[in-house]
């Protein structure tokens, strides 16, 4: 039985959609289920109200109605400047840096954990080491990423 104790998620963009996607709804859902049950608190940005704009009615119409004002997290100049740095030391390649830019938000306001279906450039062990890495040189803590799926069942082992 796990003990309560709130743990801050910054959820990308994947996530938000995931929540309908036959592949990922369920672990996601089950994500949801456990912020109800207070085992943590949802932050997002502004950048996944822009990259879901096109998406489906119900996917826009989760994401407003998860998020509170409080809970989306700006993009600040410092936010832009780290998520530069990874993409100059190549943890991410330029056409993917809106991913170095959501793992920069969470870096920047200092949410250790993101959460993520993107397994490409983004939930993987070379890139988080790579993130890490360059928040090491920049003075930043270190962050991890996982799926919805890793982190529901984070303490079975």
């Amino acid at each position: 039985m796990r003990t309560v104790r709130t743990l801050d998620l910054y959820l990308d963009t994947s996530v938000i959609g995931g929540y309908f996607d036959e592949e990922f709804k369920e672990a996601t859902q089950n994500l949801w289920h456990e912020r109800d049950l207070g085992f943590y608190r949802f932050v997002t940005s502004p950048l996944v109200d822009q990259e879901i704009s096109g998406a489906p009615e119900n996917v826009r119409d989760l994401l407003s109605s998860t998020f509170t004002q409080n809970e989306i997290l700006p993009i600040t100049l410092e936010v832009r400047e780290l998520a530069l740095a990874y993409m100059q030391q190549e943890v991410v390649p330029v056409r993917y840096a809106d991913d170095a830019l959501h793992v920069a938000i969470a870096t920047v306001h200092q949410i250790k954990l993101i959460v993520s279906w993107n397994f490409k450039h983004m939930v993987n062990y070379q890139r988080e080491s790579g993130f890490n890495s360059v928040n090491l040189l920049q003075g930043y803590p270190s962050i991890r990423i996982l799926s919805p799926l890793e982190l529901i069942h984070e303490d079975e082992n």
